[in-house]
């Protein structure tokens, strides 16, 4: 076993937190995120998103956080992914958002619920126009036998595409995750870290100052 016990830094890099927090999560996110985004950080909407499958078996992986407001976190996906798949058994997910460079943390537990027709189209559209061709490129979480089996069919469908709109595939869609609690992680000296802990009661949020 290779023993890597003694790494380890002090978290001092978060800044002061404030006692009087906000009574609503997503004013305190959004103000954390901005700070992200002024720190330069890579991927700052980047978020691990954890689901279940029918044996209980967790998974996790990154993905790109796009909208946000008090209804929840939108992100979006192919729909015959493993993900998609395991979200139509179990709706409940886990969002984390790891900023490890500035000591902060958001984990999220909520149920995805599908995106609108509307809403999908609204974002396809928006996207660079070889992006929209890598959706209909990827069956994924298939199989596939090399890399270059999604080189050539990128190719083909730039050709295809090359002079008209890309249709939105009908195997493309995205979710929102409707929070049930936010907790923020902040990290401290001596790793007496901060946690606020926002929980949905009745429509309302209730907080507490968990221990660290």
């Amino acid at each position: 076993m290779t023993d890597i016990s003694d790494i380890r830094r002090e978290y001092t890099l978060s800044g002061d937190i404030h006692e009087d927090m906000p009574s609503n999560p997503m004013a305190l996110f959004t103000h954390w995120l901005e700070v992200v985004k002024d720190s330069n950080i890579a991927d700052p909407t980047a978020m691990s998103v954890a689901t279940v499958d029918e044996t209980g078996q967790p998974f996790q992986r990154i993905v790109l956080l796009k909208r946000f407001d008090d209804q929840g976190f939108v992100f979006f996906t192919n729909l015959g992914s493993r993900k998609a798949k395991q979200i139509a058994v179990n709706g409940k997910v886990s969002l984390l958002f790891p900023w490890q460079s500035i000591d902060k943390q958001v984990a999220i537990t909520g149920v995805a619920e599908p995106l609108s027709k509307k809403e999908v189209l609204s974002y396809f559209v928006s996207r660079p126009k070889d992006s929209q061709i890598a959706a209909w490129v990827s069956k994924q979480s298939s199989p596939i036998s090399a890399r270059n089996v999604l080189d050539s069919k990128f190719s083909e469908l730039k050709a295809k595409f090359a002079k008209g709109e890309v249709p939105v595939p009908s195997f493309w869609g995205g979710y929102r995750v409707r929070p049930s609690s936010i907790e923020f992680w902040q990290g401290g000296e001596h790793r007496l870290h901060d946690r606020f802990l926002y929980t949905q009661h009745e429509g309302q949020w209730d907080k507490a100052r968990l221990a660290p």
